[in-house]
């Protein structure tokens, strides 16, 4: 490569900022930014504001990285990528001092020191022999390190890459995507070992996929919990409450995110032992789930997250979608969780069609009790049926409320906070892969998770004796506690027209995903029980967007619709594919015998009708299926700021912005952003919502999960117009709708969940 650097600019700026490596480095930016040139000079009429003769060479070199960053705009997107390009310089001066101090000279030398702090694993040594390890180092590919935009790069020195307890890196992004690859091929056959770390480091390295940032951020370390959420059915006991308290507590403390349903918990003055009026209600306990996610906090980065679901039926549903709102009672807030409500199909009918129809809100426990059943343990037109038995039992006591009051609840809790979430209960229910296996209560900390649930159940307490001691032990049967594998095909970074490519990269990710099962250090055993019982893995998506706007396609049109249509239907056919091959390898999860997959229901359901669909379920039938689940598109809010790409299935907020962090100013550019593809970077606010419902609708039908949907509300937006999204998506068959982001509002973003 060519270090010779023409431009008289920037040989001005060399002699000025004298940095080891920055000719180089200027070199590079001169190679592919030629186009650009005339601009050169401003970047030095910049630096002369920032670099002061007086100031050391780090000093002078992180003036220069000032100047290219504050260039940075709509009209002059390639500065944001040589500022990373400086920035990275920087970083890799220091990196290298750091590496020179401890003696580090090589990859495997590194791993040892790495691994002797205690910042490593050490199974990574103990897996691989030194000869594997310097063959892996040379799967490096420096050059990659231009990739990055500002944004990202920042995030990853600052968040991902591994540092000393001091705070100095000790670790490169690429020597960090090749940790990762090693961990995820760790148990792979010898034979084969190093060929999937190569590729693992390729789809990462290359930016084409993301693994969840708790894979990200633990894969290679000595705890490595690598699943980002998880979800647990709240039973009608104390003991029960208390235990589901316990394992969020757990969950937190390593970072995951959690769902709960408190569907099966007693509404207010419901009977407890007969006593009428005892029960205290979801909410009281609602708010030691809210106490809990800022106790355990962590590691004080940030404090837990939780989701909590209530069936749309329950009686302390009012008081439920008040949880967050700013007036009311104080005592019956809790502002620190997110609420969401599980809907049967009634419910949207009858909003649609008849506002003014009664809606019947009652106690789970009481039906329980009166009629020998648990109505939430129902769905569809078995659930109506056995709703409307209750809503005509006179022992059964009934909160009536209008449709219309109990949606204006609904609407102005949506438009204040962001929150209820939605889950659309009937249609998760009779998509569900897994039907024969259980139900699905709700979903997830950012609803792109539908999976199988029940409640852990005690069944007994001994008191033993043993070596002297008195034990107490508590025998529990596990249910199924549902955990969330998640990574994200970065749909910006992969050409979706090509259908090998297309296809490679989806079997990679799901090899992938599916070893994080095998290789995963879950935080409770009842997660590592249904983990190996159902094999879940959640594939989704980022660069959504981005990919419309590199194919010039407008999100508001036809061929929007048409596209994604044909993309997800061979993201999904490569997937199911990859995961049938990897049954016949190593085998099937447990309850495949009877499920969708196994029945070929899966894919009548869904109209997949075409040959080469039927030659596929055959396949599934013959080989079986290695997962139960597969697809679920999550909100990739941080990773796709590292990849420089656009976050999960939604449209840009603005093309460009800068953001202020730490008192620094980060530039955020839409990806790929030039005279092409400006138009086609409609910001979410603008965009007409009726089409990003279609678009999930269209999606849907190819993801055996769900999606992360935001909608983007104005303040011009009438509560009508919001219900007709909400009626809109149930006809279109989404499954859940996140966050309602109102022009106005600024809402959390999940981190846990972000792949």
């Amino acid at each position: 490569m060519d270090r010779t650097v023409k431009s008289p600019v920037l040989q001005h700026l060399l002699q000025a900022c004298p940095v080891p490596g920055l000719a180089a480095c200027l070199a590079g930016v001169e190679r592919d930014f030629g186009e650009h040139a005339g601009d050169f000079p401003a970047l030095a009429e910049k630096y002369e504001v920032f670099g002061k003769p007086s100031l050391d060479l780090d000093e002078k070199l992180q003036a220069l990285v000032r100047a290219a960053v504050e260039l940075a705009s709509a009209e002059a997107p390639h500065w944001d990528k040589i500022a990373a390009r400086l920035r990275y310089l920087d970083f890799a001066r220091h990196l290298a001092e750091s590496e020179a101090k401890r003696g580090i000279t090589n990859f495997v030398a590194k791993l040892r020191y790495l691994t002797a702090k205690e910042l490593y694993g050490s199974y990574i040594l103990e897996n691989y022999t030194e000869q594997e390890l310097r063959a892996a180092s040379r799967f490096i590919v420096a050059e990659r390190n231009h990739l990055y935009s500002y944004a990202g790069l920042d995030l990853l020195l600052s968040r991902y890459v591994i540092h000393t307890h001091h705070g100095v890196a000790l670790e490169s992004p690429q020597e960090m995507y090749l940790g990762i690859a090693l961990h995820l091929a760790m148990l792979e056959e010898p034979s084969v070992r190093l060929e999937w770390v190569r590729r693992f480091y390729d789809m990462l390295s290359l930016q084409q996929v993301t693994m969840a940032t708790p894979t990200l951020a633990n894969a290679r370390k000595p705890y490595h919990q690598l699943s980002s959420c998880f979800i647990d059915t709240v039973p009608d006991s104390l003991e029960g409450i208390y235990r589901s308290l316990d394992s969020f507590a757990k969950v937190s403390k390593w970072g995951g995110g959690m769902g709960l349903y408190f569907g099966k918990v007693r509404a207010t003055g419901a009977a407890i032992r007969g006593f009428e009026g005892a029960a205290g209600g979801v909410i009281r306990w609602i708010r030691l789930v809210n106490d809990t996610a800022v106790a355990v906090d962590q590691l004080g980065v940030r404090q837990g997250a939780c989701a909590v679901y209530l069936d749309a039926w329950h009686k302390d549903l009012p008081e439920f979608l008040q949880l967050r709102t700013n007036n009311g009672d104080d005592r019956m807030k809790a502002h620190d969780i997110f609420p969401a409500v599980c809907y049967p199909d009634l419910f949207w009918k009858l909003a649609k069609e008849d506002l003014d129809a009664p809606w019947f809100l009652m106690d789970p426990h009481e039906i329980e009790m009166v009629m020998g059943y648990a109505l939430e343990d129902f769905w569809g037109e078995e659930w109506e049926k056995r709703y409307r038995a209750c809503v005509a039992e006179p022992r059964i006591d009934k909160r009536v409320i209008p449709v219309k009051e109990i949606v204006r609840l609904i609407l102005k809790s949506v438009v204040e906070t962001g929150t209820p979430f939605a889950f659309y209960r009937d249609t998760v229910n009779r998509l569900n892969p897994n039907p024969q296996a259980g139900m699905i209560y709700c979903s997830n900390l950012c609803t792109e998770i539908a999976q199988n649930m029940s409640a852990v159940e005690s069944v007994r307490t001994e008191i033993k004796t043993e070596a002297g001691d008195t034990v107490v032990q508590v025998t529990t049967r596990p249910g199924d506690f549902v955990v969330c594998n998640l990574a994200s095909l970065n749909l910006g970074r992969i050409d979706v027209t090509s259908h090998e490519e297309l296809r490679s990269v989806v079997r990679t990710a799901v090899r992938a995903l599916d070893n994080v099962i095998d290789l995963n250090e879950a935080p409770l055993a009842y997660a590592r029980l249904t983990n190996g019982k159902y094999r879940s893995i959640g594939l989704g998506v980022s660069g959504y967007h981005h990919m419309l706007a590199k194919n010039a396609i407008r999100w508001e049109s036809e061929e929007h619709l048409a596209f994604v249509d044909d993309v997800f239907s061979r993201i999904n056919y490569a997937a199911i594919e990859a995961s049938s091959d990897l049954a016949a390898e190593k085998g099937s999860y447990g309850c495949f015998a009877g499920s969708d997959w196994q029945t070929g229901a899966y894919f009548k359901k869904r109209g997949y009708e075409s040959e080469a669909w039927r030659e596929l379920a055959a396949k599934v039938r013959a080989q079986g299926m290695r997962n139960a689940y597969l697809l679920a598109v999550a909100p990739t809010s941080s990773t796709s700021i590292l990849v420089g790409t656009t976050a999960g299935v939604d449209p840009i907020m603005k093309r460009f912005f800068l953001e202020e962090k730490k008192g620094a100013i980060l530039p955020r550019i839409a990806p790929d952003l030039s005279m092409k593809t400006f138009w086609y970077y409609k910001s979410a606010h603008t965009v007409d919502q009726s089409w990003s419902v279609r678009a999930a609708g269209v999606r849907q039908r190819h993801i055996d999960q769900a999606q992360s949907v935001n909608l983007y509300i104005t303040n011009d937006f009438t509560f009508r117009q919001v219900l007709a999204l909400y009626i809109k998506a149930y006809e279109e068959g989404v499954k859940t709708i996140y966050y309602v982001r109102s022009k106005s509002l600024e809402v959390e973003e999940c981190e846990s969940c972000s792949s």
